[in-house]
């Protein structure tokens, strides 16, 4: 990673480094609400330039993250959908929910504020992705076409789920269970029954899993940082409303 100067050194302190077994040339990091300038409610480094922030003040708080890395990153405009672009091609913020880097020094990336951010990675270093997993998106399938668009066995892939809502905290209703439940009835273990409301709780790792493991992906980590119940830390959609958006990157060295 690359660091310059004082202020990218501790600005990136507060960045989550996940805790996989990638190779060595597999560089990843998720950014937290800490470190960057704008104001409330979008306090502080927020990197989302579609949610009300000051625009310089995104554009200063990317330049900073960018300065941490090889390459700016390969922004895209996310719409909970299952698109699948080559970030080394991506260019003006496309549509799309996931992309895939086999060039060195491509950044791969994905915001979020509750959703779930998955990471992947070949075991030989040669293939990375980036995919925003909301509810919708790993319904239809988002993080089944990234690996397919890795084009690398699954047995040889890995994966790091990145800071999501938590089961204790995603509610709702019943059509999006049923609707999980008609893809694969084993769906149904990520849902509980919410106590007086007629809704269930939702564990979108759990959910998330399950579609990796269906496809071959069976070496899966982290999963366990709930962005609802950490204001400090972490932005969260369902708790704020108007609020910021973290970014999850992944690249080879």
């Amino acid at each position: 990673m690359m660091m310059t100067g004082t202020k990218t050194t501790t600005m990136s302190k507060s960045f989550i480094t996940p805790d996989w077994p990638a190779p060595a040339n597999v560089r990843a990091l998720i950014t937290t609400r800490q470190g960057g300038v704008s104001a409330a409610p979008y306090a502080s480094f927020n990197l989302g330039d579609h949610v009300g922030d000051d625009p310089h003040h995104v554009a200063q708080n990317r330049a900073d993250l960018s300065a941490c890395l090889p390459a700016p990153p390969a922004w895209l405009t996310q719409v909970h959908g299952t698109t699948v672009l080559d970030a080394a091609i991506v260019c003006g913020a496309p549509q799309a929910d996931a992309s895939v880097g086999h060039l060195p020094g491509v950044v791969a990336v994905v915001m979020t504020a509750d959703c779930l951010p998955v990471l992947l990675c070949d075991r030989a270093g040669t293939v990375v992705a980036a995919a925003h997993a909301g509810w919708r998106g790993l319904l239809d399938g988002v993080l089944e076409r990234t690996v397919d668009a890795m084009a690398k066995p699954a047995a040889e892939l890995l994966a790091y789920l990145g800071p999501a809502i938590g089961p204790s905290a995603f509610e709702v209703g019943d059509e999006v269970r049923q609707a999980f439940v008609a893809h694969a009835a084993c769906a149904a273990e990520a849902f509980v029954a919410s106590a007086n409301t007629g809704k269930w709780m939702a564990d979108l790792y759990l959910l998330a899993r399950q579609r990796l493991h269906r496809v071959g992906v069976d070496a899966i980590y982290g999963g366990h940082d709930c962005t609802y119940s950490n204001a400090d830390r972490f932005f969260s959609y369902r708790r704020d409303g108007v609020t910021g958006r973290m970014a999850s990157l992944i690249w080879l060295a």
